[in-house]
C-alpha cells in the first residue's frame, strides 16, 4: 500500500510541475486578459488539476462505485496524456527564446537594462501548435475508450499439426486472455462478448491469464457471466502475471496476499474452469489423446518466473500432441522453442498489443513490437507454432485504438500447413 501511495504521490507532483509549466506559457500569450476574465482562467484551470487528483486518490482509496472511479481514472489518463503531448512544442519555445538570448549576450549591440526588448517573448504560433497537437492524442484515446473498449472481434485460425490424431481433425477451440475484470465498467458489453464465443460452439476453451487487475473481488461482479461458458471438451486456464497480486499486494507473502491469491483460484473453480498449476490433462475422443499443459507465469525480465515445465510435461511422452497455455509470450523464444521441442503450439496473451496500433489484413504495428518479439497473432519456427491473444479485457487506458479486443477460434487440421 505504501509504493501504491507514494507513486500517486509521484505522479501528483509531475502533473502539478508541468501545470505550472504550461499555465505559464498559456498566461505569457494572453496577456491580454484582465480581471475577471483572467481569475476564471485561473480557478477552472487549477481547480480542476486538484479535484482531479484528489479524486484519484478517493477513488483508488475509498469504497465508491465504481462507474465513478472508472470516470475520474479515464478523466485523469486522458489530461495526463494530452498535457505530454503539449509539452515539446512548449520545450522548443524555451530552446529558442534561450538561443535568441544567447545570441544577444554575444552581440556587440548591449541592450539598456529595462528596455522592453530585453524580453524574449513566447512565440503564439507554438503555443498554439502545442494545444492542436495535443488534442490529436485526446481525440484518438477518447474514441477509443468510448467506441472500441468493447468492440469485440473473432479472429480465426487454421492450425495444422502433422501429428494430431484423426479424431481431432476439425475440432474447434476457443481462445480468451486478459479478461482484467478490474478495468471492465460496462456488464452488458462483457455479456456481449461471452455470447460471440459461445454461438461459435467451440468443442474446447482455452483461456490465458490475467483474470484480475488485482485482487479476486474483482470478479465478483462478473464471475455468473463467465460461468455461461461451456464446451464438451472443457475450460482450461492458467494464470497470468496480474492475478497473482504482486502489483497490490507486493513481493512478500502476507496472508492477505495467499488469501486473494486462492480466491482467485476458487473464481475459476466457481466457472467450471479447470486452473492448470504446472500440470497437464489428457483429452481423449475414440481411444486417441491430446495433451493440455498449462503453467503459472513465466516472463522474461521483471515478470516473475513462477512456471515450471518439467512438472507440466511430465508423463506425456507417448502423447502425439501437446498444445501448452502460457501466459507470456516471451516464454516461446526464452524457454520452449530451445528446451522442449515436443511443445505443438503454445497459446498466450499479456501484450494486448499495447492496446494502441495498426493491423490490416497484411500488416500489423504496435509500440508491443519494440518490447516483445512475437505481440500479437500467429508465429512458427521449425514445427513448433505460438499464437499470442491480445486480450479480451483492457489495463491502464480504458479502451482501444486500432488493437480491438479479441476472441480467437482456431480449427485444428492434421498434416502440414
Amino acid at each position: 500500500m505504501a509504493n501504491r501511495i507514494l507513486g500517486l504521490i509521484i505522479i501528483s507532483i509531475l502533473l502539478i510541475i508541468i501545470d505550472v509549466y504550461i499555465y505559464k506559457a498559456i498566461r505569457s500569450v494572453s496577456w491580454k486578459w484582465k480581471g475577471q476574465k483572467y481569475l476564471s482562467f485561473t480557478y477552472i484551470w487549477w481547480g480542476f488539476t486538484f479535484i482531479l487528483i484528489a479524486g484519484v486518490f478517493i477513488s483508488i482509496f475509498f469504497n465508491i462505485k465504481f462507474l465513478l472511479r472508472s470516470v475520474i481514472l479515464v478523466v485523469f489518463f486522458l489530461t495526463f496524456v494530452s498535457k505530454i503531448f503539449i509539452l515539446p512544442s512548449l520545450i522548443a519555445d524555451d530552446l529558442r527564446r534561450t538561443l535568441i538570448w544567447i545570441k544577444r549576450k554575444l552581440s556587440s549591440k548591449r541592450i539598456p537594462p529595462g528596455n522592453h526588448e530585453n524580453v524574449i517573448p513566447r512565440s503564439e504560433f507554438l503555443i498554439k501548435a502545442g494545444t492542436l497537437v495535443a488534442a490529436i492524442p485526446l481525440a484518438s484515446l477518447t474514441y477509443g475508450v468510448v467506441s472500441s473498449a468493447y468492440d469485440y472481434r473473432i479472429k480465426r485460425r487454421t492450425l495444422y499439426l502433422p501429428n494430431l490424431p484423426k479424431a481431432f481433425d476439425g475440432i474447434k477451440l476457443g481462445q480468451l486472455s486478459d479478461i482484467h475484470s478490474g478495468s471492465f465498467y460496462d456488464r452488458k458489453a462483457v455479456i456481449g462478448g461471452v455470447d460471440m464465443l459461445l454461438k461459435e460452439k467451440p468443442d474446447l476453451i482455452f483461456f490465458t491469464g490475467d483474470l484480475v487487475n488485482n485482487v479476486a473481488t474483482e470478479m465478483y461482479d462478473y464471475q455468473d457471466i463467465f460461468t455461461k461458458l461451456k464446451a464438451p471438451l472443457g475450460i482450461y486456464s492458467v494464470l497470468g502475471n496480474h492475478d497473482y497480486g504482486d502489483y497490490y499486494f507486493g513481493q512478500g507473502t502476507s496472508a492477505t496476499k495467499i488469501k486473494n491469491l486462492a480466491d482467485v483460484k476458487q473464481t475459476h473453480k466457481n466457472m467450471g474452469w479447470e486452473l492448470l498449476l504446472n500440470e497437464n490433462r489428457r483429452i481423449k475422443i475414440d481411444h486417441e489423446e491430446i495433451a493440455i499443459l498449462g503453467i503459472e507465469n513465466w516472463g522474461v525480465g521483471r515478470f516473475a518466473k513462477y512456471g515450471r515445465m518439467d512438472l507440466a510435461v511430465k508423463n506425456t511422452e507417448d502423447v502425439p500432441v501437446k498444445l501448452l497455455l502460457s501466459h507470456d509470450p516471451s516464454h516461446w523464444r526464452a524457454q520452449v522453442l530451445g528446451e522442449y521441442p515436443q511443445i505443438d503450439v503454445m497459446f498466450s496473451g499479456h501484450t494486448h498489443g499495447m492496446q494502441f496500433g495498426l493491423v490490416t489484413e497484411k500488416f500489423q504495428w504496435s509500440p508491443a513490437q519494440y518490447v516483445y518479439k512475437e505481440w500479437a497473432g500467429h508465429y512458427k519456427e521449425g514445427l513448433q507454432q505460438l499464437y499470442v491473444n491480445v486480450g479480451f479485457g483492457f489495463l491502464g487506458y480504458p479502451g482501444r485504438v486500432g488493437i480491438l479486443p479479441e476472441i480467437t477460434i482456431f480449427e485444428l487440421r492434421r498434416g502440414d500447413s
